[in-house]
């Protein structure tokens, strides 16, 4: 191997490194502020969900980093067959996670409009609820980190629970509203919450599809 073809490799190593420890970073970032506000939520804590808010432009900041890394690493490494794969997926990925932050920044904003007036079964719900898409978030970045590709199978199981428990939801809070008409600007809210929990759930789906993509070449089983 002559001099110049180990410094491009070398140089496209460091640039993958930097480009997977951003994406740790958002997925990170992004899996913080769903726990912080289901956190605001529950406490209805207004000022915890102001400073998700706020802190959802660092995640997107941190994608547009990923985003111009990639674009750079392309452009002056030139990668090839596996290497262009996870660079693709990468830049994917960095978009997905962006979401799952505006899903969590959505919730904080509902916060403040909602007097604090949540029935304790509906708390529930959504908490575990909370508590699912959390352990996935946390199950999708570490498949990326570990390039597991059960874990990232794993993460898709996980979905389907979540989904189910949205539905669920859906008919509780129908039946709630019919007995308590006064509150149904309340619950509106709740089914807002509990759909971007389940988009939540969609999107970290989405990433452990593509971390499956990246390390086989191919698309996740029943994707």
């Amino acid at each position: 191997m002559t001099t110049g073809t180990k410094h491009t490799i070398t140089a496209f190593d460091d640039d993958m490194d930097e480009i997977r420890g951003l994406i740790a970073e958002m997925g990170s970032r992004a899996e913080a502020a769903v726990i912080a506000a289901m956190k605001a939520l529950r406490e209805h804590d207004t000022d915890t969900a102001a400073t998700i808010r706020a802190d959802d432009k660092i995640i997107d900041t941190l994608e547009t980093e990923v985003e111009r890394l990639v674009v750079r690493t392309i452009a002056l490494r030139a990668p090839m067959a596996d290497d262009l794969r996870e660079l693709i997926a990468a830049l994917k990925m960095s978009a997905v996670i962006e979401r799952i932050g505006d899903y969590a920044k959505n919730i904080a904003k509902r916060v403040p409009q909602m007097n604090g007036k949540i029935p304790s079964s509906a708390l529930e719900q959504l908490g575990r609820m909370g508590e699912i898409v959390v352990e996935m978030i946390r199950m999708a970045m570490d498949a990326y980190a570990k390039r597991d590709v059960d874990l990232a199978c794993a993460v898709t199981v996980r979905d389907d629970v979540v989904d189910q428990l949205n539905k669920d939801l859906f008919v509780d809070f129908v039946a709630y509203v019919v007995k308590n008409p006064q509150n149904a600007t309340e619950v509106a809210h709740l089914l807002f919450t509990a759909k971007n929990l389940e988009r939540i759930g969609d999107h970290t789906t989405n990433v452990a599809q593509m971390i499956y993509f990246t390390e086989t070449g191919e698309n996740l089983p029943d994707a």
